[in-house]
């Protein structure tokens, strides 16, 4: 059953390889705590107190509120799917309840931190320095993912009509619009590529090789580039995307509209990052107002 269950998040919810990973570690740690096989796993014979033993061994071991939270979380999705199946006629976890978790608010880059880096003058016009600053104005300009950018193909790009596909979670396509100097960088990263490479695969984005970029290469390419400018401890393209989401709210664009620009599929997803516009407006009316102090 466990395997099913597993197989069902996989490909039915289209969960990816890592997430189903962690539901599957997950399981496997409460076999461990009952001193049990997962084949030896009878969930019509499992109580609420046991579960919460469990839990209450995890506080003991000074786990964090959020990662108990996604152990409980893992519990409640498998009998749920077993209920949902008919492979129990009780749920032992109804009555478990997820520890509060303080939601940390999501890092950005400052404007003049990301202007250091886009406006920089002295950019080799060569393939690979053209290619990684329009990497990174591309995160920037549209709050794209790292998977989406890695998986854009020549084809996705309409440079007349001036706007970019993605294929986001769950196979989920959006157009995102993109800029006129995004348009001329991309014009001239092509232009580099076809002269310096002879053959390349069919993503926008290659190695001097030609082969497809992977993730850890695109992370350490922002993290190196950012680091130059920015002393933030987080220094990724997901922090590039909070950035897009952070400026674009700030900049008064409608949040049902970044919600669309973002892949979101629920609004609350996006509403984390009105909290990021309102804390740096408290501390600037901390910092500024003679009575604020």
């Amino acid at each position: 059953m466990m395997n099913e269950f597993l197989q069902y998040l996989q490909y039915e919810k289209n969960y990816s390889a890592h997430t189903v990973l962690s539901y599957h570690t997950d399981l496997l740690q409460f076999c461990h705590f009952l001193e049990i096989t997962p084949e030896q796993l009878e969930p019509n014979s499992i109580f609420s107190s046991q579960i919460q033993q469990w839990v209450l061994s995890l506080m003991n071991d000074n786990l964090s509120a959020r990662s108990l939270s996604r152990k409980i979380s893992t519990l409640k999705s498998y009998w749920r799917f077993l209920l949902t199946r008919g492979y129990v006629s009780q749920n032992p976890t109804l009555k478990i309840i997820l520890p509060k978790t303080k939601k940390a608010l999501p890092a950005f880059f400052k404007e003049s931190e990301m202007n250091a880096v886009l406006d920089n003058l002295f950019v080799p016009n060569h393939f690979i320095p053209v290619r990684d600053r329009l990497i990174i104005n591309l995160f920037y300009q549209t709050g794209i993912r790292l998977t989406e950018l890695i998986n854009i193909k020549d084809s996705d790009i309409d440079l007349t009509e001036g706007n970019l596909r993605v294929i986001g979670k769950r196979n989920k396509q959006r157009i995102i619009p993109i800029g006129e100097n995004i348009i001329t960088d991309i014009e001239r990263y092509i232009a580099l590529r076809k002269d310096e490479i002879e053959v390349f695969d069919q993503q926008l984005f290659v190695r001097q090789n030609g082969k497809k970029m992977y993730p850890k290469m695109v992370y350490t390419l922002v993290h190196d580039t950012m680091s130059g400018v920015s002393s933030m401890h987080k220094r990724s393209p997901h922090v590039l995307r909070h950035t897009f989401a952070t400026g674009m709210l700030n900049g008064g664009a409608d949040i049902n509209a970044v919600k669309e620009l973002l892949g979101h599929s629920s609004l609350a997803a996006t509403q984390v990052y009105t909290h990021t516009s309102f804390e740096e407006l408290h501390n600037i009316y901390k910092q500024a107002h003679p009575r604020a102090k």
